[in-house]
Protein backbone atom coordinates (compact mmCIF):
# COMPACT_ATOMS: atom_id res chain seq x y z
CA UNK A 1 0.00 0.00 0.00
CA UNK A 2 1.28 3.47 -0.94
CA UNK A 3 -0.18 6.74 0.27
CA UNK A 4 0.54 9.90 -1.68
CA UNK A 5 0.18 13.49 -0.50
CA UNK A 6 0.62 16.41 -2.90
CA UNK A 7 1.54 19.96 -1.91
CA UNK A 8 2.75 23.16 -3.49
CA UNK A 9 -0.27 24.24 -5.47
CA UNK A 10 -1.59 27.78 -5.45
CA UNK A 11 -2.42 30.88 -7.42
CA UNK A 12 0.21 32.32 -9.74
CA UNK A 13 0.28 34.83 -12.57
CA UNK A 14 0.93 33.74 -16.12
CA UNK A 15 4.65 33.36 -16.71
CA UNK A 16 5.27 32.42 -13.11
CA UNK A 17 6.52 29.21 -11.53
CA UNK A 18 5.41 26.64 -8.99
CA UNK A 19 6.96 23.46 -7.66
CA UNK A 20 4.67 20.64 -6.71
CA UNK A 21 5.77 17.93 -4.32
CA UNK A 22 4.32 14.49 -3.71
CA UNK A 23 5.37 12.65 -0.58
CA UNK A 24 4.90 8.88 -0.51
CA UNK A 25 4.58 6.54 2.44
CA UNK A 26 6.18 3.12 2.59
CA UNK A 27 9.66 1.69 2.14
CA UNK A 28 9.32 0.66 -1.51
CA UNK A 29 9.02 4.07 -3.16
CA UNK A 30 11.94 3.23 -5.43
CA UNK A 31 9.99 0.33 -6.93
CA UNK A 32 7.33 2.61 -8.40
CA UNK A 33 7.22 4.73 -11.51
CA UNK A 34 5.65 8.06 -10.62
CA UNK A 35 3.40 10.23 -12.71
CA UNK A 36 1.73 13.62 -12.62
CA UNK A 37 -1.72 14.12 -14.09
CA UNK A 38 -4.10 17.06 -14.13
CA UNK A 39 -7.82 17.59 -14.46
CA UNK A 40 -9.50 20.86 -15.38
CA UNK A 41 -13.20 21.47 -14.70
CA UNK A 42 -15.38 19.62 -17.19
CA UNK A 43 -12.43 17.78 -18.71
CA UNK A 44 -10.97 14.32 -18.40
CA UNK A 45 -7.87 13.65 -16.35
CA UNK A 46 -4.83 14.01 -18.59
CA UNK A 47 -1.23 12.87 -18.43
CA UNK A 48 1.42 15.49 -17.68
CA UNK A 49 4.71 13.73 -16.92
CA UNK A 50 6.18 10.46 -15.71
CA UNK A 51 9.50 9.32 -14.29
CA UNK A 52 10.93 5.84 -14.02
CA UNK A 53 11.69 4.18 -10.70
CA UNK A 54 15.39 5.07 -10.99
CA UNK A 55 14.74 8.57 -12.27
CA UNK A 56 16.75 7.96 -15.43
CA UNK A 57 13.78 8.06 -17.80
CA UNK A 58 11.20 10.81 -18.07
CA UNK A 59 8.41 11.57 -20.49
CA UNK A 60 6.17 14.61 -20.92
CA UNK A 61 3.02 15.52 -22.75
CA UNK A 62 3.75 17.90 -25.58
CA UNK A 63 2.06 20.95 -24.12
CA UNK A 64 4.40 21.07 -21.10
CA UNK A 65 7.64 19.91 -22.69
CA UNK A 66 10.38 22.46 -22.09
CA UNK A 67 8.39 24.17 -19.32
CA UNK A 68 7.84 21.41 -16.74
CA UNK A 69 10.44 19.12 -15.16
CA UNK A 70 9.68 15.97 -13.20
CA UNK A 71 12.24 14.65 -10.74
CA UNK A 72 12.39 12.37 -7.75
CA UNK A 73 14.41 11.84 -4.60
CA UNK A 74 14.11 8.19 -3.59
CA UNK A 75 15.88 8.83 -0.29
CA UNK A 76 13.09 11.27 0.63
CA UNK A 77 10.25 9.28 -0.95
CA UNK A 78 9.27 12.36 -2.90
CA UNK A 79 8.54 13.25 -6.51
CA UNK A 80 8.51 16.82 -7.76
CA UNK A 81 7.05 18.75 -10.66
CA UNK A 82 8.78 22.05 -11.40
CA UNK A 83 6.46 24.18 -13.50
CA UNK A 84 7.85 27.25 -15.25
CA UNK A 85 6.35 29.71 -17.73
CA UNK A 86 2.89 28.81 -16.53
CA UNK A 87 -0.09 29.57 -18.72
CA UNK A 88 -3.78 29.98 -17.87
CA UNK A 89 -4.48 26.69 -19.66
CA UNK A 90 -2.32 24.92 -17.05
CA UNK A 91 -5.03 25.65 -14.47
CA UNK A 92 -6.23 22.33 -13.03
CA UNK A 93 -6.12 20.02 -10.06
CA UNK A 94 -2.79 18.20 -10.23
CA UNK A 95 -2.51 14.62 -9.03
CA UNK A 96 0.50 12.40 -8.47
CA UNK A 97 0.24 8.66 -8.97
CA UNK A 98 2.35 5.55 -8.45
CA UNK A 99 2.64 2.45 -10.63
CA UNK A 100 4.59 -0.70 -9.71
CA UNK A 101 6.50 -1.02 -12.98
CA UNK A 102 9.88 -0.53 -14.63
CA UNK A 103 8.18 1.35 -17.44
CA UNK A 104 7.02 4.99 -17.71
CA UNK A 105 3.27 4.68 -18.22
CA UNK A 106 1.13 7.55 -19.46
CA UNK A 107 -2.41 6.22 -19.03
CA UNK A 108 -4.30 6.93 -15.80
CA UNK A 109 -5.54 3.34 -15.83
CA UNK A 110 -2.00 2.03 -15.46
CA UNK A 111 -1.50 3.64 -12.08
CA UNK A 112 -2.27 1.87 -8.83
CA UNK A 113 -2.24 4.66 -6.26
CA UNK A 114 -3.32 8.30 -6.35
CA UNK A 115 -3.00 11.36 -4.18
CA UNK A 116 -5.86 13.69 -3.30
CA UNK A 117 -4.74 16.44 -5.67
CA UNK A 118 -3.56 20.03 -5.34
CA UNK A 119 -5.11 23.02 -7.10
CA UNK A 120 -3.02 25.11 -9.49
CA UNK A 121 -4.59 28.32 -10.77
CA UNK A 122 -2.82 30.51 -13.32
CA UNK A 123 -4.25 33.98 -13.83
CA UNK A 124 -3.86 35.91 -17.05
Amino acid sequence: QVQLVESGGGLVQAGGSLRLSCAASGRTFGAYAMGWFRQAPGKEREFVATISRSGQSTYYTGSVKGRFTISRDNAKNTVYLQMNSLKPEDTAVYYCAADYTILTPTSPGDYDYWGQGTQVTVSS
